[in-house]
């Protein structure tokens, strides 16, 4: 069944490499998990058509490497997205304290100021082994103005949920007159062109060949 959507909506994810940003991908356009997960290399992409305030709205996902050898290659895809995804993981301290608020510093540099951006604390399925509690990386969302979630992409809690708020902020920033559509930069269009499915689940597989 095909449908329409109003706007199309550019998203990229960033955080270090091993964080779950393609499992949070995946379990959103394609509703799984995959158990062993390869490395990123370079840049990979999803795409998912979701009601957002009643209109259907393609989002535009560009997952990036994680790695410090892809670091400058991540850094091109900043530009010209309507919101980010900065993704750390729970059990690992480093991707929060050590590593966090240098991606950040890169998204805030290389990206519009209009940008949405929403940390998430993946992999809160394993509360057991948490080392970075809730009020920390609330707190360092509240420093620096960023929406907050933990999730799990394994049992996909708040994984939908994560992107939804993000696309609304980007909505609601259309509405207010924050976002000008007539901005190339600013990572949003208008659609009305049609599409597959509201799932169009499309995801790069590791050797650049692309499934749907």
């Amino acid at each position: 069944m095909s449908c329409t959507y109003a706007y199309r909506f550019k998203f990229v994810t960033i955080g270090d490499a091993g964080v779950g940003k393609s499992c949070l991908l995946l379990q959103f356009t394609d509703k799984r998990f995959r158990e062993v997960e390869d490395l990123t290399t370079g840049v990979e992409y999803g795409a998912c058509v979701v009601a957002v305030d009643g209109k259907n709205t393609k989002l535009q996902i560009w997952d990036t490497a994680g790695q410090e050898a892809f670091r400058c290659i991540t850094r091109s895809y900043y530009r010209g997205n309507a919101a980010c995804l900065l993704v750390y993981d729970i059990t690992r301290r480093e991707t929060f304290f050590n590593h966090l608020a240098s991606w950040l510093e890169d998204a805030t540099q290389h990206a519009s100021a209009r940008m949405t951006i929403i940390l998430i604390g993946n992999k809160c399925d394993l509360s057991h082994r948490r080392v970075v509690s809730y009020q920390e990386g609330e707190q360092f969302a509240k420093e620096h103005g960023l929406l907050f979630m933990e999730a799990s992409a394994k049992t996909a809690h708040n994984v939908e949920k994560a992107f939804i708020l993000a696309a609304r902020t980007v909505h609601k920033k259309i509405e207010d007159g924050v976002i000008n559509l007539l901005d190339e930069n600013c990572g949003v269009k208008s659609g009305n062109a049609p599409v597959a499915s509201r799932r169009d689940a499309s995801f790069s597989s590791r050797d650049g060949r692309c499934c749907s």
